[in-house]
């Protein structure tokens, strides 16, 4: 038995340069941005910043207001706060007023529970995901002051974020060391000052403005174009659903279904259903390499 090298490139090469592709429905769907933001509103941040006389719970206030009413129609935005609240603003479309009186109703006091709410936050990113059918960007943008008082979950919950494509950025806040995120997330910026803080948010969410996904998701349509249609279905609404969900949670291989078994004549002249041995391992192989590709991708980009 010979596996078609072609159809195994078409397979891989789409993972690489678009990761959950659903193309049915695309004319239905409004593809968007989506970032939540994951505010630690802990007892640490009533402390005075250094040289405003203010605490650093306002300061961070006032730079996100400033930079998210600057947001275009095309990002979604949630904010998260810990530990006193979840969802002060519910990921959607941005509301200016709405978004303001959600951040300025944070409270601060109580603990640092970061590893819980940075999987709130990107389930939320990841139930986006799957009603945008794979579209879209998703990002989990974290301002914090200190350390999580999870570290286990945090330790636990990193890699798995990352590793479903969602990207993490952290800003530390007035912090004499890097966070434990530092290594490990996408990007790290420091704030010692309301400039830098509102200059650090800024800078995140200009990349996701900069980011362009369209010539993935037609270069991916050209990727599967030859593969058979029952193949290429089958692929592709696995690579749609396997990878949303939640946190924690192993994709099932359920998630993969066969196509429709062919009719195939025997010797003695009768007919009966017979899967393709070379389709069933090109499918396994298909989901199987998602992982380990993912994170190598990952891996370069970062050493670049």
């Amino acid at each position: 038995m010979e596996i078609n090298i072609n159809k195994l490139g078409a397979c891989f090469g789409m993972i690489l340069s678009s990761f959950w592709l659903a193309p049915f429905g695309q004319a239905q769907v409004e593809v968007t941005d989506n970032v939540v933001v994951v505010v630690d509103a802990s007892g640490s941040m009533s402390t005075i910043m250094s040289g405003t006389g203010r605490d650093r719970m306002s300061v961070a206030k006032d730079a996100l207001k400033q930079v998210l009413k600057q947001v275009p129609d095309t990002t979604h935005v949630g904010v998260l706060v810990f530990p006193r609240a979840n969802w002060v603003y519910p990921l959607g479309p941005r509301k200016e007023s709405m978004l303001a009186r959600s951040i300025d109703s944070i409270q601060q006091g109580g603990g640092t529970p970061l590893g819980e709410y940075m999987k709130l936050g990107a389930d939320a990113l990841l139930q986006a995901r799957q009603k945008q059918f794979g579209y879209g960007t998703y990002r989990l943008l974290i301002v914090t002051d200190g350390e999580a008082g999870d570290r286990q979950k945090v330790e636990d919950y990193t890699p798995d974020i990352i590793s479903r494509g969602i990207t993490i950025d952290v800003i530390g806040v007035e912090m004499g060391s890097s966070h434990m995120l530092a290594e490990k997330a996408h990007s790290y910026r420091n704030a010692n000052n309301p400039q830098s803080l509102q200059q650090a948010i800024s800078n995140v969410f200009a990349e996701v403005a900069s980011n362009d996904g369209g010539t993935a998701v037609e270069d991916a349509f050209e990727l599967i174009a030859d593969l058979p249609d029952a193949t290429a279905s089958a692929m592709v609404k696995s690579l749609s659903t396997s990878g949303n969900q939640p946190i924690g949670e192993i994709p099932s291989m359920r998630a993969v279904e066969s196509p429709e078994p062919t009719p195939v004549t025997y010797g003695g002249g009768s007919a009966g259903p017979k899967n393709d041995p070379e389709t069933t391992i090109f499918m396994m192989l298909c989901v199987l390499g998602i992982p380990a590709l993912l994170i190598y991708a990952l891996v370069k980009a970062k050493k670049k």
